[in-house]
């Protein structure tokens, strides 16, 4: 159990240390949070969509002797007909002792969530705890209210394109940190892109440029509409289980 303990918080060092995942993408229901994720599919259950596909995150940050830090994480998504929701991250273990895989299976039909540990054989089930009213997108949407009607951010209608197989519509929103705003000389200006598949109800592919802090691109690859196999949201015989606190659907996979 103690091993188990050790590994999940080594992935959540390894999560809060890659800093914003155009952030953790919480591909899922209607809105999406860019703290860290999703990966991933979390926010309000959605049924009937179910599929397959590789979330790839690239990040590439340029210093300003020219040398450039680029890093890419990939996290296998699947997600079935009745909403559930399978995520596996894999991530590069400290002092080169190889890869580490987490996996977590938010269940809203048996109202759990399980964070699986493959290489200890252990799985933490914890009781899903449903999001408020109007779910994770209604949040954003509450934390984001305050800008939307400023002069320094401003929205644009991008339409609608084909991005790896999956039709998605556009947005974009620039926002200008004017000069002297947090000691710049110059005004800052900040692009996020974000395009929405209305057939899967998930971010297809978001990208944020911040001067700051380098350009991130989070896009779902390798998408197949089918069904996956039921196995794959079931805890595998021969695990350990240990149980866990209440989690909230949207909530990081660690602290």
């Amino acid at each position: 159990m103690r091993k188990a303990i050790v590994i999940a918080l080594v992935a959540g060092s390894a999560l809060l240390a890659q800093g914003p995942r155009g952030g953790r993408m919480g591909f899922g229901g209607a809105g999406f949070g860019m703290a860290g994720a999703g990966s991933l599919l979390h926010g309000a259950t959605v049924t009937g969509a179910p599929f397959s596909a590789v979330e790839v995150t690239t990040r590439q940050q340029t210093l300003a002797n020219g040398n450039v830090i680029q890093q890419q994480e990939q996290t296998n998504l699947f997600r079935d007909g009745q909403g559930r929701v399978r995520e596996e991250m894999t991530w590069n273990a400290p002092n080169g002792t190889g890869s580490r895989t987490m996996v977590t299976i938010s269940d809203p039909v048996a109202q759990v969530v399980r964070r699986l540990n493959p290489q200890s054989k252990t799985v933490s089930e914890m009781p899903m705890r449903q999001p408020p009213a109007g779910g994770a997108s209604a949040r954003m949407a509450g934390r984001q209210r305050p800008g939307a009607g400023s002069a320094n951010v401003v929205k644009e209608d991008l339409g609608t394109q084909t991005m790896n197989g999956v039709a998605a519509a556009g947005t974009r929103v620039t926002r200008t940190i004017p000069a002297g705003a947090m000691g710049n000389a110059e005004a800052i200006q900040i692009v996020r892109e974000t395009w929405v598949s209305s057939d899967l109800k998930v971010p297809v592919m978001v990208k944020t440029s911040d001067p700051r802090f380098g350009t991130t691109v989070t896009q779902l690859t390798n998408v197949t509409r089918s069904e996956p196999d039921a196995t794959l949201f079931q805890t595998p015989a021969g695990y350990t289980s240990s149980q866990g606190h209440g989690m909230r659907m949207g909530a990081p996979l660690a602290q």
